[in-house]
């Protein structure tokens, strides 16, 4: 996880001497992703649903279970999401960055 930030931030001061261009705003964006995404809603959003899942008695589920399960599948394809577009992002910043 520290990866997941420590890099774009190496990046970020990298292309601080145009922070109006492309590469710059790319990198902000997807570092910006990688926090609300994966660190932000695991940390306030899934791990809290998660522990709720992993205080259930196998025996005796809540009438609501069905819904809580969906809602922690959903929060994983948020982040998934957010992780692949902040990823795609700093793919297109290399890219105007190299061309």
């Amino acid at each position: 996880m520290i990866g997941l930030v420590v890099a774009p931030v190496v990046a970020l001061v990298g292309l601080w001497d145009d922070p109006g261009g492309a590469p710059f705003v790319l990198t902000a964006v997807g570092l910006a992703l990688t926090v609300i995404g994966p660190l932000l809603t695991s940390r306030l959003l899934s791990e809290p649903t998660y522990d709720v899942i992993l205080g259930w008695d196998p025996d005796a589920v809540p009438a609501d279970w069905q819904a809580v399960r969906r809602r922690y599948f959903t929060l994983n394809w948020v982040r998934a999401v957010f992780t692949w577009v902040a990823f795609a992002l700093f793919l297109a910043a290399s890219y105007v960055h190299l061309r």
